[in-house]
């Protein structure tokens, strides 16, 4: 199997993600990504710090293998959340949503990775600077709240640009997705969607039977006006969105309208008025299926797709 430098930075099996999902990627999804050899990780969202703990405890009864927790740190809980994080000895986390420098420090002094998602060169210069241990480049393909850039052309100038390690997000699927990723010089890779897909997620299944529905083109990107892009698939939410857009309605407005949204989705189950956030992968996610299998098709993918083109093209 794949062995990259990510695996002995973290101490995985497989150089694999599974995104940091808010209200997606509990502790039983990520148990069972860590479990299974990849990086599970627990999406705090802008949930409190008690159930970040109650999620990372899940974690610990079911794998003693590192895991991680995503921070969004425009959390109104951010701090209570960081703190939970240096308690609990976290292995890993990942962060959106700004800068995480002033925190880096006390994650140091317990020896927590810091891997930050970035969508631009210029905040991957910064973010090595302030001496994070690697970086996830997000492609405007992610499902959620997106940047500008696509995952191609993301990749290799982020790798580029940084002497850490890469992990590529956005779009990827499979073994394919993996190889594609190793060769823009990408470490290992995230994935979101198809683990939303995976047995363990606890997500509404009226929310997992609208991702195996779904199509090639049937994510939408809603919230350009308000300056925070986010990709989902289309509803009757986005289509109120989309209109208000249209006429021009103020920001304010829109982001009370998209507040708590998510939740109602993944939670409740509500798929029309909702925030279904997928990225548009989705329309290749077929089944629902084990973490484990997830995982293993993704690596059992790659080296096929290895070994086709040393077929066709070695020498």
């Amino acid at each position: 199997m794949i062995k990259t430098k990510l695996c002995d930075l973290i101490g995985i099996e497989y150089p694999v993600f599974q995104g940091g999902m808010a209200w997606t990627a509990t502790g039983e999804l990520a148990a069972a990504v860590s479990e299974a050899g990849g990086l599970g990780i627990i999406g705090a969202g802008q949930a409190p710090a008690d159930w970040l703990r109650q999620e990372i405890h899940k974690i610990k009864k079911v794998t003693n293998k590192p895991y991680g927790v995503n921070v969004m740190l425009m959390s109104p809980f951010v701090e209570d959340v960081m703190q939970v994080i240096v308690e609990e000895r976290v292995p890993v986390i990942t962060t959106g949503a700004g800068n995480p420098g002033k925190y880096i420090p006390m994650l140091k002094e317990v020896g927590t990775k810091i891997i930050p998602v970035v969508a631009s060169v210029a905040l991957a210069r910064r973010l090595e600077k302030a001496g994070v241990d690697a970086l996830i480049a997000e492609g405007m393909e992610s499902g959620g709240h997106i940047g500008e850039i696509s995952t191609l052309p993301l990749v290799p100038q982020v790798v580029d640009a940084v002497s850490i390690p890469v992990i590529a997000a956005g779009g990827i699927y499979d073994g394919r997705g993996m190889v594609a990723a190793l060769a823009l010089g990408a470490e290992g890779v995230q994935m979101g969607t198809r683990f939303m897909c995976a047995e363990e997620c606890t997500i509404s299944s009226k929310v997992k039977e609208m991702i195996l529905k779904a199509k090639d083109r049937d994510t939408v990107v809603t919230g350009r006006s308000t300056g925070h892009p986010v990709r989902c698939l289309g509803n009757k939410l986005t289509r109120e969105f989309e209109q208000l857009e249209k006429e021009g309605t103020d920001p304010e407005v829109l982001e009370k309208m998209g507040a708590g949204k998510l939740r109602l989705a993944m939670v409740e189950g509500d798929t029309q008025n909702g925030s279904v956030m997928s990225g548009q992968i989705a329309g290749a996610v077929q089944k629902i299926e084990p973490a484990a299998t997830i995982i293993q098709d993704v690596m059992q993918g790659s080296e096929r797709e290895l070994a086709r083109l040393s077929q066709r093209f070695g020498r």
